[in-house]
């Protein structure tokens, strides 16, 4: 059955020093996205320094908003994991916060899951750095030769996924490896273990305000290299499932 208006999903997002745009952002999801789905957010403010802490609990008073703090930095991946743990929902849905990603397109995701345990985003025109893109493209080329997921777009931030392929999830000890690359393990993990995973093409604009918090240019080469040997570790942990034999 397709998610309709009164299906419950929870939408989690992980914040850190987005104080320029993140009451518009969620703003403009709570009115989008409660046209389709019964939504409660589930933030994960990771230790910001600008005023994102003190913007998020005032909206915490007037919106469906459940706030999970950190006094500390603690990363991205960690900060999307500690999310996961307090949703309780049928569904949740990932978006990263800095308004990249437009809520409009969560109607296409509405029809296929289910079926599909996992619906994402596949970003057609994306609007990030040039070295950013390149650096990503690379890393799908290792990404698919390791592990061999063909999906158009593994990374992109802007995911449904299922109770069911959450509980999975949360059942491996070691869930978070890529420390900020979290989505090309999420869709790894889920790929490996015998999950549907299903692409829809989305809208991604330009950041609301500010700049990427994790993906400076100095830091990519770095990032790079320790994720690569992240999918080494994934690849030896996630065999894949075995594969419905073929009917003669």
């Amino acid at each position: 059955m397709p998610i309709r208006p009164d299906t419950p999903v929870q939408v989690l997002l992980p914040v850190h020093n987005e104080a320029g745009s993140i009451e518009a952002t969620i703003r403009e999801l709570d009115k989008t996205l409660s046209q389709m789905a019964r939504v409660e957010f589930v933030v994960c403010e990771d230790g910001s320094s600008d005023g994102t802490r003190e913007i998020l609990l005032r909206l915490a008073g007037e919106l469906p908003l459940k706030l999970v703090l950190g006094d500390t930095r603690k990363g991205y991946s960690r900060a999307v994991i500690d999310g996961f743990r307090v949703c309780t929902a049928p569904f949740v849905l990932c978006l990263d916060s800095d308004g990249q990603c437009d809520p409009r397109d969560f109607e296409a995701f509405c029809s296929l899951a289910p079926p599909a345990d996992v619906v994402m985003g596949w970003r057609v025109r994306r609007q990030d750095t040039r070295a950013r893109r390149s650096m990503s493209g690379l890393f799908k080329v290792i990404y698919r030769v390791l592990l061999g997921v063909r999906l158009r777009d593994p990374s992109c931030p802007f995911i449904l996924v299922s109770r069911r392929a959450l509980d999975y999830l949360l059942a491996i000890p070691t869930l978070g490896t890529l420390s900020q690359g979290f989505w090309w393990e999420f869709v790894a993990r889920l790929e490996r273990g015998g999950f549907s995973i299903a692409e829809v093409p989305i809208n991604h604009r330009p950041r609301a305000a500010g700049r990427t918090q994790v993906y400076r240019l100095a830091k990519l080469p770095g990032i790079f290299l320790v994720h690569v040997w992240g999918l080494v570790k994934i690849r030896r942990e996630s065999p894949p499932a075995p594969r419905p034999a073929s009917r003669s």
